[in-house]
């Protein structure tokens, strides 16, 4: 029975593997196609071919089944990749590897879409092959949107503002710089210039030539080259004999470079080296293992020693078995390879293209969705897919082309930026994108020098920086243009010479005036100027505004500024009311009231132990406004006895010193200060009247009353020189001038009959306005900085703005009185401090009421009860609080000796008086 078991398992398992063998195809079919001729054609072949031997020598891996590789060359030709993908599809091709370029990949990814083949490329980067509109196109290396990225963050972490692009005019070239340009952006930097070239070999030398010419005369001296190896390696070589890889240059190449570098020959890479020196390129990151080692030394085998192993070559083994284990898995869950005819070439079918030969792969679908669940430990480290369906965890190298090779500065992960240590490492800790934590090596830049360059210099066109100065026809010594020719001269301008002279370059400039000179010029007109390129910048007394902000960049300030009110004042002749002026009415009443409060509640903790405080109400009240009022003097006579009623007067006799001492010193100087007056007392004032207000011609003020304090335009007078400020004033054709602090200053200075009211009501300040993002506005504002450290700006304010005359008399406004805000807080304390005595005295009395009155148990009638028993503690209140014996023994002996004190001051004069010697005299008889 046994026996006969055992025969019948055998048989169905037997069954079982033969028909599983039979449904496996003999053979697997894929191709690939690449240039042959190219770099990464040349390693891509012979790595793609080594993995396609390591898979079938592995029966694990397709059990009976070979995969078959068939490699086709395009020969850098679009029409013979197409002709190459047409013949596989003729040839049940489960998958193609390739294509090389991008350009051949958003062409062959519609054949893809439509016959259900998937299409794996290592090398055809660009980021616009987005899987929805690409579904059967997958990209197994990172995409070129990382190492854009990456050299955003280079740019970004060594503070470049501007680049360069060199780059192919193609789908590669175009796409990957408008990522750059993307990244770039929200790291507040751009691409200011791009030189496209014709894609390889059309890029001749001559072209190359007249492209670096035009990028020599940009500003910007940080180039990025993203183009391929063969044109790449022609731009280095002709920037090198025009003197573009010197001092002063930054190149940043693509991971084209790091191709050459990793694949090339030595001698011919000897060759290359000379004209590389400084260059920072990107290359794959690839994670150090035990397999990577064991191929690498496989290599020169492999490759016969004619090329080097780079990253791509890497990529490409990892496909061939990222589509070996796709393929297993499709078989060993009982799939099938079948192909069937697409009916949409039905119609197109006939004639000499033999167009229905080829076929829809029917498991195509399943084969690509095997492939994107991939999760293996490849020869370049964990393999798997993101949901958007690029590489997980993309990092690159960092490398540095020095002497006769290379040396890598640090890393780079999506996950932390730039770093020193590896990705392996980065991914182990949180991330951490902070500027802090950006850091890279040191860098030997081109010209051998270790200095970071400045990434930017003056346009090399022979045309100097245009500097639009203001042609003022009033307050001169800030900035004015000489009568007889066009020298500029005045306190703004020493101060852009002496910035400019701390420069550490040569700044080639010139000076040109803007305005009629019959009236000061529009200053926001002026700045406009900037945008439209007819100046590079503007020097003079500028103010720092929100809407400028907008259109330019300002340098640090270099004096404050903000507007304020001028107005007319008068002198205050001393009054018979004079000692009132110290205070406001609101301080006089408020005072007055806690006067009142304080004795009110002193009289309330004193009355039921205190016979001081106590007698005929009349007698009470007037005791209680002497008390309180002589505190001011501190000359009350009656004495405190409750600790609550001590406390409450120590508290009030500290605020009474405060508001005297003040009071004192406010009218000392009120009666010995000249005191000047007015009736404008600041912006409120003339916001809420109807008077005229006078501005500077050409200043802000004007836009600033109008459009921000709504002030109507028909109050408004233009004013154009401090004379026409004086004269206007004084004969009343405005109430008010407002005008910006620098120039109300000087007007000052000599006119004694107007004062600045109020406070200043906006803070900003003067600078000198460059292009947005321009480098030289940094480098500007670093030099005043410098000016205002070592006292050099002081210097040159004193020499043209020095103060003569009233700018700096003593005088004070009217307005200058002492307010409530000034002692609110005193006044707070006070009043915390009489709401707690009391409350802790009417709880304190409550108390000894219920113990001394207790309540009824049975009350006759409940409002009759309520009304006598309020009645009773009125009474309780009002009577004396009799003391404790200890208490009382204490009182009268102070009571004895306070007679003995009150009487001995009349005791001397009764003694003199007749009738008081002859009752001495009869009591000395009795």
């Amino acid at each position: 029975m046994n026996l006969a078991w055992c025969l019948l398992f055998l048989s169905v398992f037997s069954f079982a593997g033969f028909s599983n063998g039979a449904s496996r195809p003999t053979v697997v079919n894929i191709g690939a196609i690449f240039v042959l001729s190219s770099i990464s054609g040349q390693v891509s072949k012979i790595a793609m071919e080594a993995a396609v031997n390591d898979v079938n020598s592995d029966p694990s891996v397709l059990g009976g089944s070979k995969l078959k590789i068939t490699i086709h060359d395009s020969n850098a030709s679009g029409f013979l990749s197409l002709i190459g993908a047409l013949q596989f599809m003729e040839n049940d091709i489960v998958a193609i590897i390739g294509p090389q370029t991008s350009v051949m990949a958003h062409v062959l990814s519609h054949l893809a879409n439509e016959l259900h083949v998937p299409l794996l490329s290592f090398t055809a980067t660009d980021p616009t092959l987005s899987a929805l509109q690409y579904p059967f196109f997958l990209q197994t290396s990172p995409s070129d949107i990382f190492q854009m990225t990456a050299i955003a963050d280079i740019v970004s972490h060594y503070g470049w503002r501007e680049v360069i692009a060199v780059y192919v005019d193609d789908d590669h070239g175009r796409n990957g710089i408008a990522a750059l340009g993307d990244k770039l952006a929200e790291r507040r930097c751009k691409i200011s210039y791009k030189a496209a070239l014709l894609p390889d070999p059309g890029a001749t030398e001559e072209v190359i030539k007249d492209a670096l010419v035009k990028v020599a005369l940009m500003e910007s001296r940080v180039i990025v080259v993203h183009t391929y190896s063969k044109s790449g390696l022609m731009i280095f070589d002709i920037a090198k004999r025009l003197g573009m890889m010197e001092t002063g240059y930054v190149w940043i190449a693509t991971t084209w470079l790091s191709t050459v570098l990793d694949s090339k020959d030595k001698k011919s890479l000897d060759r290359d080296l000379q004209h590389l020196q400084g260059v920072l390129t990107l290359r794959p990151h690839t994670t150090p293992s035990e397999r990577k080692k064991a191929f690498l030394s496989r290599w020169n085998k492999l490759s016969n020693g004619t090329i080097g192993l780079n990253p791509y070559g890497l990529y490409a083994y990892d496909t061939v078995w990222m589509i070996a284990f796709a393929v297993k898995e499709l078989l060993d869950k009982g799939g099938t390879i079948s192909f069937s005819n697409d009916s949409n070439l039905h119609s197109v079918a006939g004639g000499t293209l033999n167009l229905e030969a080829m076929s829809v792969f029917d498991e195509g679908k399943q084969l690509l969705d095997n492939i994107l669940h991939t999760n293996m430990t490849g020869l370049t480290g964990p393999i798997r897919f993101n949901p958007d369906r690029s590489l997980a965890r993309p990092a690159l190298d960092v490398i540095n082309v020095i002497g006769t090779g290379f040396r890598q500065i640090g890393y780079w992960t999506n996950y932390s930026g730039l770093s020193v240590e590896t990705p392996e490492m980065l991914y182990m800790k949180p991330p951490n994108r902070s500027s802090s934590n950006q850091k890279l090596y040191g860098v030997i830049w081109p010209g051998e020098t270790t200095t970071k360059p400045r990434g930017w210099v003056f346009p090399n066109n022979g045309r100097e920086l245009r500097i639009g100065v203001p042609n003022r026809v009033s307050y001169r010594e800030f900035v004015s243009k000489s009568r007889d020719s066009d020298t500029v001269k005045g306190y703004c301008i020493d101060v852009f010479l002496a910035a400019v002279g701390l420069l550490p370059y040569a700044v080639p400039y010139k000076f040109i005036p803007y305005g009629d000179g019959h009236k000061n010029p529009s200053y926001t007109q002026l700045v406009q100027l900037i945008t439209t390129n007819y100046f590079d910048a503007v020097v003079g007394d500028v103010a720092i505004v929100t809407n400028r902000t907008k259109v330019v960049d300002f340098t640090q300030p270099y004096i404050e500024s903000g507007l304020t009110v001028v107005a007319p004042v008068r002198k205050m002749n001393s009054s018979a009311w004079a000692f009132l002026r110290p205070f406001t009415k609101m301080m006089w009443a408020v005072t007055a009231i806690f006067f009142i409060v304080v004795g009110a509640v002193v009289w309330i903790l004193e009355h039921r132990i205190n016979d001081e405080f106590r007698g005929p109400p009349r007698q009470q009240v007037v005791t209680t406004l002497w008390f309180s009022f002589s505190t001011l003097f501190f000359a009350h006579r009656e004495n405190t006895v409750s600790t609550l009623g001590r406390l409450v007067l120590i508290i009030w006799l500290f605020v009474v010193l405060i508001i005297n001492s003040s009071y004192t010193a406010s009218l000392t100087s009120i009666l010995t200060v000249q005191q000047l007056s007015s009736s404008i007392k600041g912006i409120e004032s003339l916001m809420a009247g109807t008077e005229r207000i006078g501005y500077q011609v050409g200043s802000f003020a004007e836009n600033y009353l109008s459009d921000e304090l709504s002030i109507p335009s028909s109050r408004l007078v233009a004013l154009g020189s401090p004379e026409e400020y004086a004269v206007a004033l004084e004969r009343g054709k405005v109430a008010a001038v407002v005008d910006e602090l620098p120039y109300v200053e000087l007007f000052l200075s000599n006119q004694c009959k107007f004062s600045t009211v109020g406070q200043v009501f906006t803070k900003s300040g003067w600078g000198f306005a460059f292009p947005r993002d321009s480098p030289l506005a940094v480098d500007m504002s670093t030099a005043i900085l410098t000016l205002s450290e070592n006292g050099e700006l002081q210097r040159i304010h004193d020499k043209w703005l020095i103060r003569r005359a009233c700018s700096s008399q003593g005088s004070e406004l009217e307005s200058d009185r002492l307010h409530l805000r000034s002692f609110w807080g005193l006044f707070l304390i006070c009043g915390i401090a009489c709401f707690l005595a009391l409350l802790v005295y009417f709880i304190s009395t409550i108390r000894q009421f219920k113990r001394f009155f207790p309540q009824e148990a049975e009350p006759t009638s409940q409002g009759s009860s309520v009304s006598k028993r309020l009645q009773t503690f009125f009474s309780f209140v009002d009577e004396k609080e009799e003391p404790s014996i200890k208490s009382r023994r204490k009182s009268s002996i102070d009571n004895v000796k306070e007679d003995e004190s009150r009487n001995g001051s009349q005791r001397k004069p009764l003694e003199m008086s007749p009738d008081n010697q002859m009752n001495g005299g009869d009591r000395g008889m009795h």
